[in-house]
């Protein structure tokens, strides 16, 4: 896996090499679901694969250390009591995301010995055991709103003797008795930043976050760092994938709609953009915000765009300068004025956002002046907080 990582260009960070190197995920995996049923299944078919079970000991082995993200819990379930095999129905509440975006984190936060470390929804604390095999004993801390969760990670971990400490509770609060943190991470997407984050971040630190959009289609990554002097300094940009949102946040999915636009593309008209291509992230983490209520269909032939709440899509081509709209709302014009509009910007990758400590909102910006693309972030208060 290391290796795989390294000649991929993905590992670079020679602490981090080491600390993959050292810390035994087969004891912070133990098990892990795969998935049997279909695209659109409806109750899912899993089978439980036991990593202490002869029969289930490859696969499981060559799934842990892959590039796959592993899934470890239906609805919110105990884990010290399950049976390997196949299971019917639920939904995956947590998983260990695959190991190249834990390693793109960890690098870009920049871990070294000495930090405090704040990870916020660790799950299983596959990424809190590296950070804490990096810093040291005693200065990595998870919070984590699943107690199951909270409970199984934490008894992995010291069985592992990293020294890192599993706390449970709303990540949304931060951890204020171990503030401040020298870095923190949040393993769940985000429709803007916690304050309570921002304040708990010490002077010279680092804060990574996914920034959720109402589309998994297109997610935004969001850097925050303080100096040790003067206002901190956010800067955003959109990535091809990022962490699953917190509980209560409700994506946008075009599978409902899929049927239908099979059956009756819509009516064609010429169109002046091509698809913009899919690593132009800049563009694409705009439209989820200036676009609102839009969602790529991923598994389509051609690029096809849905507003679910609209009724409304547009499929393009394939390449013969048509598209073919559906439903009231015309979203390839809005996607073509966009695109004209990031153009005079200057094709924007990055975004400040102002995160002043008092505003009601947050405010995004991809420079100054006029043509500067513009919007403010959702704020926390439109997602319902589960209770625990």
């Amino acid at each position: 896996m290391v290796d795989r990582l390294t000649s991929a260009g993905v590992l670079t960070d020679l602490s981090l090499r080491d600390a993959l190197l050292d810390v035994r995920r087969e004891m912070l995996l133990p098990h892990a679901y795969v998935r049997v049923s279909g695209p659109g299944a409806d109750p899912i078919d899993w089978r439980l694969l036991d990593g202490s079970h002869p029969e289930d000991r490859r696969e499981w082995l060559d799934l842990i250390h892959s590039d796959e993200s592993i899934l470890l819990q239906r609805d919110g379930e105990p884990l010290d009591m399950l049976t390997r095999g196949p299971v019917t129905g639920g939904h995956m509440t947590s998983m260990s995301t695959y190991t190249p975006a834990t390693v793109e984190a960890l690098q870009t936060l920049g871990l070294a010995p000495g930090l405090r470390y704040l990870e916020l929804g660790p799950g299983p604390g596959v990424s809190l055991a590296l950070a804490a095999t990096i810093t040291g004993p005693g200065l990595a801390t998870g919070v984590e709103r699943d107690a199951h969760m909270a409970a199984f990670a934490q008894r992995n971990l010291d069985r592992l003797g990293v020294g890192a400490a599993v706390v449970e509770g709303d990540a949304l609060d931060g951890h204020e008795a171990r503030a401040a943190y020298d870095r923190i991470h949040s393993g769940i997407g985000v429709p803007c930043v916690p304050l309570a984050w921002v304040e708990q971040l010490a002077p010279g630190g680092r804060l990574l976050t996914t920034l959720a959009t109402r589309t998994p289609s297109w997610p935004g990554q969001l850097l925050v760092t303080r100096p040790n002097r003067g206002r901190e300094e956010a800067v955003l940009r959109g990535r091809p994938r990022g962490y699953r949102p917190m509980l209560g946040y409700r994506w946008l999915s075009a599978l409902d709609h899929r049927a239908r636009i099979k059956a009756d593309p819509g009516t064609a008209r010429p169109t002046r953009l091509a698809p913009p291509p899919d690593d132009s992230y800049g563009f694409w983490l705009a439209a989820a915000y200036l676009v609102p209520g839009t969602v790529r269909d991923f598994q389509a032939e051609t690029m096809t765009i849905v507003a679910p709440e609209d009724d409304s899509w547009a499929v393009v081509g394939p390449g013969d300068g048509t598209v073919r709209i559906h439903g009231p709302r015309d979203v390839w014009a809005e996607l073509e004025d966009l695109h004209a509009r990031w153009e005079a910007a200057g094709r924007p990758e990055r975004y400040t956002v102002d995160l002043t400590v008092g505003t009601e909102a947050q405010h995004v910006a991809s420079g100054p002046g006029p043509k500067a693309l513009t919007w403010t972030l959702p704020p926390l208060a439109t997602v319902p907080r589960p209770t625990p």
